[in-house]
Order: structure tokens, then C-alpha cells, then sequence
């Protein structure tokens, strides 16, 4: 059985977009030890009430970065996503008891989602692996977490198809389509919520959203908060796949975004969690949140802010 507390706590991959966020509320918690691991080369620079350990990756350096930590939440990008077997293993074999894989985006749980958006098959498969170690290891226990994309970045940069800017939004198909999203500071809070909630979070997926939304009422919302209609560009979930496969066959990740849109905003792909999944928001005691004060925020540069 997992523990009942949970003190030591490290983060893998901090340095990133979502990282800041899982430690700020890891430290917001006031019941957790923070660690980071960060590469000997890596320039990152993190808040003083966070211990820095160094890696280089080797089984030894982490079995020592590992050692007498209770979870490993894992925030790796690119192409370490698909390589986080060695993570696994040397938690393991430290007597780590909880692993949070780099999850936090689409519905790797759902076979429509990976074939839209194959590049995340290395998720799916990270997951399978901490299956096999937990069932033969029952003190070592895992948590993977479904957000959907961040929202409140997703906005601010455009990535959702909404551009603050100039006031325009590309719809993709009839734009009815509902999509789960997350807050990044939601996901943070979510992950120190799984933490002090060890053996009700445990071996399982877990799906959370600030908004089960479509972008039809993402679109209405950006309408009454900035007061002016809004340019509409019209596409389809099917284009979005097309010139993402096509961009990725050519070694272009920037295709990535496409695909991710197209399992989002597309049906098939179970990204609709209060229809296809049980919300653990309540499990988690997360925050109602609102899609216009959220726009709102975002617009006049409250969100994202980093901690």
C-alpha cells in the first residue's frame, strides 16, 4: 500500500513551461520537501526553498538525485518523453513509492488520440511500464494525469487558434466540438492534491479541466471581453491532421500543434472528459473556475504569470 504522507518530493524537468507551476504549488502546500533534478550544463534558475540536484542521467546519478524521496513527478519535454524508462527504473530501485509521468496534455489513455497524434505513443508506453513495475512491485505506486492542453498559455500564445492581437480565431469544423483544458496553476495544484492524497490517487489515470468547453463559447467570450467581433478563419480538424503529418514527415516538430489541436477540437479521441471520463477535480478539491474571467485575465496579461 502507498504511504500515507508524502514529504520529499522531486521534480524532473522543471525548467520548462509547467514546471515553476508544480513547484509553487508543491511549496503553496506547505507540507512537501522540494527538490528539482537539473542537468550539470543547465542554466534554470529556481526559488531558494528548492534543494537543486544534479544528473547527468547515468543510473547512478539519479539512483543518488532519488534517494529517500517519496515521488518523482516528471515534467520532461521532447524527445526525453519517450525515455523515461530510465526515470522509472532508478525510482524503483531508490524505494521511490509514487511516479507521475510526463503526461498533462491530450488523452493518451485513448487509442483515437494516439493515432491522430502518434508522437505520443511514448506516453501511453511510459504509462504500460509503470503498470508492469507496479504489479510486481506494490510498494511502488504511479499517477498519470489527463489535463488536455494548458489553457490559459494556450491562449496567450495562440496555439488554441485564438490571436489576442488582431482579433481573429480559426475555427476548426462547426466549432461545437467540446474539448477539456487546464489552467497550468490548476495542474500544479492538482499534482500537490495527488500527493497529499496518496492511496485514493493511486495506480490509476486521472482526468482534470478548468474548462469542458467548445470554441464557438471560447470564441463568444473573447467577444464580450474585448467588446468587438471578433475576424473568423474557417478550417477543419482533418486539414489540422493533414499539414501536421505532413510537416512532422519532414522533420518539422512545429506540425506537433496541428495534430494536437485536431485531437482537441476533434470527436474520437475521448478529450471530453466529463463524457468520456470522471472528472477528479472533485476527488482533488480543485477550484471552480471561469471561462470569462479566465479569458479575461489572459487578455489583460494576469494569465499565465508565472510564480
Amino acid at each position: 500500500m502507498p504511504p500515507a504522507i508524502m514529504e520529499n518530493v522531486i521534480v524532473v524537468g522543471a525548467g520548462g513551461n509547467l514546471g515553476p507551476y508544480i513547484v509553487e504549488a508543491l511549496h503553496s502546500a506547505n507540507r512537501f520537501n522540494i527538490s528539482v533534478l537539473s542537468r550539470p550544463s543547465s542554466t534554470s534558475s529556481f526559488p531558494s526553498y528548492v534543494n537543486v540536484l544534479r544528473s547527468d542521467y547515468t543510473e547512478s546519478s539519479l539512483l543518488q538525485a532519488f534517494e529517500g524521496q517519496d515521488a518523482v513527478v516528471s515534467v520532461v519535454g521532447g524527445p526525453a518523453i519517450a525515455d523515461q524508462r530510465k526515470l522509472v527504473d532508478a525510482a524503483e530501485k531508490a524505494g521511490v513509492k509514487r511516479f507521475l509521468p510526463s503526461e498533462y496534455g491530450c488523452n493518451t489513455n485513448n487509442e483515437g488520440t494516439l493515432r491522430v497524434v502518434p508522437l505520443l505513443r511514448g506516453k501511453a508506453n511510459t504509462t504500460a511500464y509503470l503498470k508492469e513495475k507496479a504489479s510486481a512491485n506494490p510498494q511502488f505506486t504511479w499517477t498519470s494525469l489527463i489535463t488536455g492542453p494548458f489553457f490559459d498559455r494556450g491562449l496567450q500564445t495562440g496555439f488554441l487558434g485564438f490571436n489576442i492581437a488582431d482579433s481573429t480565431a480559426t475555427i476548426y469544423d462547426s466549432g461545437e466540438q467540446a474539448g477539456s483544458v487546464t489552467n497550468m496553476s490548476t495542474i500544479g495544484m492538482a499534482i500537490a492534491r495527488i500527493l497529499s492524497k496518496p492511496e485514493e490517487t493511486a495506480n490509476q489515470y486521472l482526468y482534470i479541466a478548468s474548462h469542458t468547453t467548445s470554441q464557438n463559447a471560447i470564441l463568444a467570450a473573447f467577444e464580450k471581453v474585448t467588446g468587438k467581433k471578433w475576424t473568423v478563419h474557417e478550417s477543419t480538424t482533418g486539414a489540422a491532421m493533414q499539414e501536421g503529418g505532413e510537416k512532422i514527415s519532414r522533420g518539422d516538430l512545429s506540425g506537433f500543434g496541428k495534430l494536437i489541436l485536431a485531437a482537441t477540437y476533434g470527436k474520437g479521441c475521448g478529450n471530453k472528459f466529463d463524457t468520456h471520463q470522471t472528472l477528479a477535480n472533485g476527488l482533488l478539491g480543485l477550484p471552480e473556475e471561469s471561462l470569462e474571467g479566465d479569458i479575461r485575465d489572459v487578455v489583460q496579461g494576469k494569465k499565465p504569470k508565472l510564480p
